[in-house]
């Protein structure tokens, strides 16, 4: 089947919630939004201010959970309490009710029935607590995964530590500190984000919406604290129930651009053979890549 996918040019937080509204969609009962915090000294995340009128509109609380680097990579947002306190400054704490979903154990542990590389994805506890999900994403480059968007939103974004770690490593193992170098094989990596995200996109399956803004479109992650500076214009906000799709068309947007940094970004993105991570979704059933853009 082919999906919708909503498109904007105009990036504005009016925009954003216009463009959900088009789903036709009403998320039930307690609805947790999935946001990028931007670690200490990103400069290129998505404030709390830009999605404050989207997280409003579904009366949402936004959901975080602990990264599995740590002082090692200058990040802090690997252990709850100075994570929260980081919330506190980049201001989510004053606009919104918050939630790291794995400050207390023990994991969700969600077993992955075919999965391509995961046979079981760790999430935070607290995602429980949830009746659906509202996936905000600042689709950008990624250091390790080429690229962020829905799809990493759903994976690495709702896993904690030791799922995060887990995912790193196609499946070896759980430690934090020894998983970085355990995949063998460009398409592993890929392929276990594909899988986590899948148990997350089930478990609310008929509940849950995705909004990408491809806006500040650097190669690096809103998790890198040194990030290199866009290298590309802004293009605009996307919206669907299918998080394959939205992705897609947003690679589409990219690789159909005229911008002189369009080479850059998409280097990263082929290096790290980050369009695998979309396919392997797409292999396993719970999206597609066919979709039709409606421009509005």
């Amino acid at each position: 089947m082919t999906a919708k996918v909503y498109f904007t040019r105009g990036i504005t937080p009016e925009n954003v919630v216009r463009l959900y509204r088009m789903l036709g969609v009403e998320l039930p009962g307690k609805v947790a939004v999935k946001v990028h915090s931007g670690e200490q000294g990103n400069q290129n995340y998505l404030t709390p201010e830009f999605w404050k009128p989207m997280v409003d509109e579904v009366h949402g609380t936004i959901v975080e959970c602990n990264t599995a680097y740590g002082d090692a990579a200058g990040g802090v947002r690997d252990h709850t309490e100075a994570h929260w306190k980081l919330m506190e400054e980049h201001g989510w704490t004053e606009h919104f009710d918050v939630d790291i979903m794995d400050a207390e154990g023990p994991d969700v542990v969600w077993p992955i029935a075919g999965g391509l590389q995961l046979k079981e994805n760790h999430v935070g506890r607290h995602i429980l607590d949830y009746d659906s999900m509202l996936v905000l994403a600042h689709f950008k480059g990624h250091p390790m995964g080429g690229y962020g968007g829905a799809l990493k939103q759903l994976s690495i974004g709702c896993a904690s530590r030791a799922g995060k770690a887990l995912i790193h490593s196609a499946g070896v193992t759980d430690d934090r500190f020894a998983c970085w170098e355990k995949h063998s094989s460009k398409s592993a990596f890929p392929e276990a984000m594909a899988d986590a995200a899948m148990t997350v996109h089930e478990h609310f399956t008929g509940r849950i919406a995705y909004v990408n803004v491809m806006k500040n479109l650097s190669v690096d992650c809103d998790c890198c604290v040194v990030a290199e500076d866009p290298c590309m214009a802004d293009i605009g906000i996307l919206a669907s129930t299918d998080p394959v799709a939205i992705d897609q068309a947003c690679m589409d947007l990219v690789m159909g651009s005229e911008d002189p940094g369009v080479g850059h970004f998409l280097e990263r993105v082929v290096s790290r053979n980050g369009i695998h991570t979309i396919a392997a979704a797409a292999q396993l059933g719970y999206g597609t890549r066919d979709y039709e853009l409606v421009e509005c």
